[in-house]
C-alpha cells in the first residue's frame, strides 16, 4: 500500500527548524564559519578579526584600512554574494568596522 502523502526527510527537518525559531541562528552561523570564508578566499579571511550577525547585519572587523576601503564599494554585491552561498536570505546590510 503506498502513501499518498509522502514527504521528502529534508523538507520536513526544515519545516521543523523553521517552526521552532531554529533556522535563522544556524543559517547566520553557516554564513560567518563557512560562507565568508568561501567567498572571500583566504587572502580576505588572513585580514579579517571578530565577525558576527546582529538584527540582519553582518559586520566585520577588517585589520587592514586599504582592504576595508576597497571591500566598502562593493558591499551590496557582498551581501548578495553571502546570502547565496548560505541559500537564504540572511542579512539585508554589511557594516565594515
Amino acid at each position: 500500500m503506498r502513501r499518498q502523502k509522502a514527504q521528502l526527510l529534508g523538507d520536513l527537518v526544515r519545516q521543523v527548524m523553521r517552526e521552532e525559531g531554529l533556522e535563522t541562528p544556524i543559517n547566520e552561523y553557516r554564513l560567518v564559519t563557512e560562507a565568508w570564508p568561501e567567498v572571500m578566499g583566504k587572502g580576505v579571511v588572513r585580514y579579517t578579526g571578530d565577525i558576527f550577525v546582529k538584527q540582519s547585519t553582518l559586520y566585520v572587523q577588517l585589520k587592514s584600512p586599504a582592504l576595508k576601503q576597497n571591500l566598502m564599494m562593493g558591499r551590496a554585491a557582498l551581501v548578495h554574494r553571502l546570502n547565496q552561498a548560505v541559500g537564504a536570505q540572511v542579512i539585508e546590510h554589511l557594516v565594515f568596522i
